[in-house]
């Protein structure tokens, strides 16, 4: 194999690939990256027992051929190229990579060890990438943390006719989002109702953003996505997150409306006397909302312009870390509180087309 490629593009083919490297495996060639040689471009293929990704760029091919060698070893020299045109080749049990003046040298991997890539599952339609990593960012961060539930660290994926719907929870919040897709002709007309690793479709979301309309691929097992010359796979978890139909059916309730730019902005302010899961308090009026944090002498507190349809007066209480997330993934400029009481259900939504809801509890508020 013998090759010449511009450094930035060797650059960001690795490090793309690279994402599903893992940290540590049994087997240690699944640490490699496997480059491939042919008909005038450069294929990156990395892979692990749950991911797979695989990108083609172009490149000044001479020689044809295959090499494995290890992924992050090489991603750190790509990071140190100079600017330029970049020389790859076999030499024996190594490949060089030569850029300018700096020559490196890595042992090459047993391409026999090598497991074969993961097949592409059916394509089922065409997504936008920028709308789809927006919905992915929006809800992923409602996704538990804790593996010993394994089920509730996913998202799950929803397809029904032309419209995909993403959630997740950690059963102290839950993030629905729905938005439009373009199931493919000719496709599998069945629906699909999957839970995908949330970190995993985060790192494929954050790739897609910005490519344009990226093919969803799909079946009993994995998840794949392609666009332009990349392409990757995820395994999918066992299980189902719970329903969140009769969660989001608040039946009558309280709505509560405010600017989320300055709300974000006063609930930071307050949190800093907040010690551990002391909450933040909101009190919304007709006219205004009053937000309060800390105990005794340490409090804090900030006064916003709101309005309250329903009761004269209500008060709820907030985790800080958890409304601040909420928050976060809104991107409409007003939010919509919509609210059952203290210590109850409360949904925040984006606007009164509600693409984007995310549910909190409410916890006890400030004596």
């Amino acid at each position: 194999m013998e090759l010449r490629i511009d450094s930035a593009v060797l650059t960001d083919a690795v490090a793309w690939a690279a994402r599903v490297l893992p940290a540590r495996s049994p087997m240690p060639v699944l640490g490699g990256l496997l480059l491939e040689a042919a008909d005038g471009g450069l294929r990156v293929s990395g892979l692990d027992h749950e991911a797979s990704a695989r990108v083609e760029v172009e490149a000044d091919t001479a020689v044809e051929g295959r090499a494995l060698v290890l992924g992050r070893r090489l991603l750190d020299i790509c990071k140190v190229l100079p600017r330029g045109a970049t020389e790859l080749a076999v030499e024996g049990a190594r490949l060089s990579v030569t850029s300018g003046d700096a020559r490196f040298g890595l042992s090459l991997l047993p391409l026999d060890d090598y497991p074969a890539a993961p097949a592409l599952p059916e394509v089922r339609g065409l997504v936008d990438g920028d709308a789809f990593a927006a919905a992915v960012g929006q809800v992923a961060v409602a996704a538990g943390r804790d593996d010993s539930l394994p089920v509730l660290t996913g998202i799950r994926l929803a397809l029904d006719g032309a419209t995909m719907t993403l959630a997740a929870t950690d059963r102290y919040r839950y993030a629905v989002r729905t938005l439009e897709w373009k199931p493919e002709a000719g496709a599998s007309e069945e629906g699909a109702d999957v839970v995908v690793p949330a970190r995993r479709l985060t790192e494929i979301a954050r790739s897609l953003a910005g490519t344009g309309p990226a093919r969803l691929a799909l079946d009993s097992g994995s998840l794949g996505f392609e666009s332009g010359g990349t392409r990757t796979t995820t395994r999918l978890l066992d299980g189902r997150l719970p329903r969140h139909d009769k969660l989001f059916a608040l039946g009558e309730h309280a709505l509560a409306v405010t600017e989320r730019a300055p709300l974000t902005e006063a609930v930071k302010r307050v949190a800093v006397v907040a010690e551990g899961d002391s909450p933040v308090q909101l009190t919304f009026s007709p006219t205004a909302l009053h937000l309060q944090a800390g105990y005794e002498d340490d409090v804090a507190s900030q006064r916003l312009p709101a309005t309250l349809t329903g009761p004269d007066s209500l008060t709820v209480a907030f985790n800080p870390g958890y409304l601040l997330d909420a928050l976060g993934s809104l991107d409409a400029p007003e939010v919509r509180f919509h609210l059952l009481g203290p210590g109850q259900r409360a949904l925040l939504t984006d606007g009164a087309k509600e693409t984007h809801r995310h549910l909190l509890m409410s916890v006890k508020p400030l004596v």
